[in-house]
């Protein structure tokens, strides 16, 4: 079964909305990319438009901002993930994750799944 980013079959108010016309193509969605700590591996996605997303399969590395400015660092776990309690025992890491890397712990500013990296800021 295929996942559908459409509009909802309800109304605010509760009350069914009976449907004008068949699903699109263009309104179908993909399944989660869910990124693990390990050799880096990425895949490119072809979007609507010819656009390409590259998602982030499997990283080792974060790009981290401190105080003196970006530091390329290594993942060695994740500590917390407010998106899925279970994600932090399989590791999966993805907006807003905190992650312990080689300085600290760091909160996850970009979408892996998305934007094919992984941004963090240093938490204090």
């Amino acid at each position: 079964m295929s996942i559908w980013q459409a509009r909802s079959k309800r109304k605010f108010t509760g009350g069914r909305i009976t449907q004008a016309r068949k699903k699109l193509k263009r309104e179908l969605g993909r399944e989660s990319t869910f990124t693990a700590i390990g050799e880096v591996s990425k895949k490119k996605v072809r979007c609507l438009g010819g656009t390409e997303k590259i998602k982030l399969m499997k990283t080792d590395y974060s790009n981290l901002l401190t105080k003196e400015g970006y530091k390329k660092v290594k993942i060695t776990g994740v500590a917390d993930n407010p998106a899925n309690r279970h994600f932090v025992r399989r590791s999966i890491i993805t907006k807003g994750a905190i992650i312990n890397t080689e300085i600290g712990k760091a909160r996850v500013t970009s979408r892996p799944g998305q934007d094919g990296v992984i941004n963090a800021v240093l938490v204090e």
